[in-house]
């Protein structure tokens, strides 16, 4: 997607009548127009000049964003000025002297010819005071004249906006007063007094004036409260780092940003900024992400990590080597992402952007009919005229232009503070309408690494046990021999010999001359007796998911330390809070029945269907869709087919990698609970939407009729265009209200819309039938110990042609492989026994 900065739009209309016209060049094939941030977000083919010159024909103004970022410029994510309220300090200027000049016409033309406040002689004089009170309308409409200008042409053109209800409004108030003040001019001639007071008090010139100056009062209030809204922005934007200390020649060099490249070595000094994207090549520290994942507690970094932009560094002296720079960095992608969600339009915008592209014309026509109105009725005609200028004032296009947008805005800011990037406002929206939510085992609900979760002693204690087996295993590169090393971290180790690794087995060596050994239950009671109470806990084990290995000194068992893929310590209250939320819940896993049975039954998930594919995923997702909306939670890779397809793809523990092309949402850590966050956000922001969407259907429906007399009230012009002011000011301050919400907080939570539970079992019970029907062949396995074994053979065996999947199981000791083709039996077990692990048999 191009970005467009687009000047001198000041309602929907405009913004409505510039995307019609850009969706016009040939080429376009997608076009969104923000009125809040004045962008434009253009997708297709079709030259930048023949876009930009799409909307000078239309009246309006167009340069490309970051046309003059070039190799070595300053980035233009970086560059906030186009976010900059420019036009505050402008309105700020024109109030100045509009606001005393309104003041003097209103003393007089009011206080005065009204009240009867004191006053020079001269103004008893009607033709006097209506002189006086034209000149002063002049100044003001003249100071005002942007209204005009751009209310006129934009008439002209055949494209009335939000300027040319003020314009017209306002003109008719001053043509109507101007005439009766000639009238007034003629009856003085003739010393006909009776005619000079009855038009005397028929002047709208105060009107005149009034209705420019509270419009721009209320443009004011608009564009700082506008301002606000993209606050989160623009503090992004601020985070950018603006120099770097680069290493050359073995000396510090203070350089501009702009000045780093690619593979720049640069150092950072305790307390200050990271300035690009890199990996450490000398020192340890501990760095602040919470710029950019919202997370306060600094990350401990040593050589070899990556470090990102605008994070902090809290304690030691670094050098890293530049890996992305400029536009490439985490953050700037992280802007852009926010920019983009911002330049695009939700689904529900949509249906104010139908109205506003009609309403202002529909306006000009309901105040003619007002005017006729009123007239056949028998009123006269300065009644008349007054209620059609009011029609005209009162009309607020601009709350249903800002309705939408303005709620994006800050519901994006929010996410991106706190590590949730919606990449458009599509999606921002969608996620608060699901329904159910699948999701991927490794990485998403699990750690994705191996850790020690039970330590069972049976003849020494705790940490004696973990020594005992941290001396074996540490001789090991197995995953499951490094989460004991890792666990038993801090305690004093002994020195082995005669070490010997016996694949799918176990480990064996000599500590002081006795044998020690460590392995599967199967391993160990092969080597001596193991009583069935330790058989019973092995077992136990193994039924919860996880990879028993039990450890023997001299044939004597010293006891059992289990090794899992353990869940996140947030997922089990993630589950629960979409559970509340009214959200069905599906793990999707290529893991075997066992082990994702276990695993969902300790998060607490609904359904689970084992053994399936990346591609089995999205055809799963497929077969849900029509029971709701449905979002795929995976990390992004893996699962990319998967998050394509749901109707929200969420990508969960991005880190840095916040481009992920596959995902409408990315969670930079990888709290499942930051789910739940983007969901509960995007439900709040959704209900926002509608608040500002009702006010704004709700304020026209109401003072429409209200301005033209239909309820036997007479509003003055002046009170149509005060609350034409404000009501764009509600909106916007409405929106700014979810600047208050706690993504994270679960109390408000209520079901919405839920899926059948039936037909959705339905649907879980035909994917598992078929998973059982398919073309399968079941291996027994022998050697097999952990999870890594399984990846290890799974891995082989589809490697094998005509091998659509497999699934192993080191418990069971079976792999059962699917086929696409007849495959000969040798072939898998030639396969398997290549790796070092034993078939006993193919069924």
């Amino acid at each position: 997607m191009e970005q467009y900065q687009v000047t001198g739009m000041s309602c929907a209309a405009c913004s409505s009548r510039v995307e019609k016209a850009v969706s016009a060049v040939p080429g376009v094939t997608a076009c969104s127009v923000s009125l809040l941030t004045n962008s434009m977000g253009v997708e297709g083919t079709a030259a930048s000049a023949d876009i930009i010159r799409a909307v000078e024909e239309a009246g309006y103004g167009a340069s490309l964003k970051g046309a003059a970022a070039k190799a070595g410029a300053s980035p233009s994510w970086a560059d906030a000025e186009a976010l900059k309220d420019h036009e505050t300090p402008k309105l700020k200027k024109r109030l100045l002297f509009s606001v005393p000049v309104l003041l003097i016409l209103m003393y007089f033309s009011m206080g005065h010819g009204m009240w009867g406040w004191p006053a020079p002689a001269a103004f008893d004089n009607l033709v006097f005071l209506g002189l006086f009170e034209l000149l002063l309308a002049v100044a003001v409409m003249i100071v005002n004249g942007k209204f005009f200008t751009s209310g006129f042409s934009s008439l002209f053109r055949g494209a009335p906006n939000m300027d040319t209800l003020v314009a017209l409004g306002s003109g008719a108030s001053f043509l109507y007063s101007l005439a009766e003040l000639f009238l007034m001019i003629l009856a003085q001639g003739t010393a006909d007094h009776a005619t000079v007071m009855k038009y005397g008090m028929n002047l709208y010139f105060e009107s005149a004036a009034m209705i420019p100056t509270l419009i721009t009062i209320g443009k004011m209030l608009e564009a700082m409260s506008k301002g606000r809204t993209t606050d989160a922005l623009k503090g992004l934007m601020r985070l950018a780092p603006k120099t770097a200390v680069l290493l050359r020649d073995g000396a510090e060099t203070v350089v501009g940003i702009e000045e780093v490249r690619t593979g720049d070595v640069f150092a950072v000094r305790p307390g200050e900024q990271i300035p690009v994207d890199g990996v450490i090549l000398k020192g340890i520290t501990a760095v602040n992400e919470s710029a950019l994942t919202g997370e306060s507690i600094p990350v401990d970094k040593a050589e070899g990590d990556a470090v990102s932009a605008a994070t902090m560094n809290q304690q030691g002296y670094i050098e890293c080597r530049a890996t992305r720079v400029g536009e490439d960095t985490t953050l700037a992608q992280i802007i852009r992402t926010v920019s983009d969600a911002a330049a695009t339009k939700a689904p529900l915008a949509r249906i104010a952007d139908r109205v506003s592209g009609i309403f202002v014309p529909a306006v000009i026509g309901l105040a003619f009919l007002t005017l006729i109105g009123w007239l056949i009725a028998g009123k006269p005609f300065s009644f008349a005229i007054a209620r059609g200028i009011s029609v005209l004032v009162i009309s607020c296009p601009c709350a249903l232009g800002l309705a939408t947008p303005v709620a994006i805005m800050v519901g994006s800011g929010v996410g991106a503070k706190t590590g949730v990037l919606y990449k458009t406002a599509a999606a921002l929206e969608g996620a608060g309408r699901t329904q159910m939510i699948t999701l991927d085992k490794t990485g998403t609900v699990t750690e994705g690494q191996p850790r020690v979760t039970d330590v069972i002693p049976l003849d020494t204690d705790r940490n004696g046990l973990l020594s005992l087996a941290a001396s074996l295993e540490k001789n090991s590169e197995h995953p499951l021999a490094k989460a004991v090393a890792a666990e038993a971290e801090g305690l004093a180790l002994s020195e082995v010999t005669d070490f010997e690794a016996l694949p799918g087995h176990g480990l064996r060596a000599r500590l002081d001359g006795k044998e020690l050994v460590g392995g599967s239950l199967k391993y160990l009671a092969s080597r001596g007796p193991v009583s069935e109470s330790v058989s019973a806990q092995a077992n136990a084990l193994a039924e919860q998911g996880k990879t028993p290995l039990l450890f023997a000194l001299d044939g004597k068992l010293r006891g059992l330390i289990a090794v899992a893929d353990p869940i996140k310590q947030d997922s089990a209250q993630a589950i629960r809070e979409l559970r509340d939320m009214g959200i069905q819940t599906v793990m999707l896993t290529g893991d075997n029945e066992r082990t994702a049975r276990a695993i969902s039954a300790q998060a607490g998930v609904d359904r689970v269907i084992a053994g399936v594919l990346p591609e089995g995923k999205a055809d799963v997702i497929r077969k849900l869709k029509p029971l709701g909306k449905v979002a795929m939670v995976g990390d992004g890779i893996n699962d990319a087919p998967a998050l394509t397809v749901a109707d929200s793809g969420i990508a969960v523990g991005a880190g840095t990698d916040v481009a992920i092309d596959a995902a409408d949402i990315v969670v930079m850590k990888s709290r499942l609970t930051d789910v739940t966050a983007a969901i509960r956000l995007s439900r709040a922001t959704i209900r926002n939407i509608h608040q500002n969407l009702f006010w704004a259907f709700f304020y026209n429906a109401i003072c429409i009729p209200l301005a033209m007399g239909l309820y036997g009230v007479e509003m003055k012009p002046m009170y149509g265009a005060a609350a034409m002011a404000l009501s764009s000011f509600f909106v916007c301050m409405n929106a700014l209200r979810l600047n208050l919400v706690d993504p994270h907080d679960p109390r408000h939570d209520r079901k919405e819309k839920t899926i059948p539970a039936e037909a959705l079992e339905e649907i879980v019970a035909a994917e598992s039938i078929k998973e059982e029907k398919a073309m399968k062949k079941t291996l027994k396995v022998e050697g097999m110990m952990c999870m890594h074994c399984e990846a290890r053979v799974k891995k082989a065996l589809e490697a094998v042609p005509g091998v659509e999947s497999a699934v192993a199981d080191h418990a069971a000791g079976t792999a059962v492989v699917t086929l696409a083709a007849p495959v000969a039996d040798e072939a898998l077990r030639a396969a398997v026994e290549a790796q070092d692990y034993k078939v006993l048999g193919v069924e």
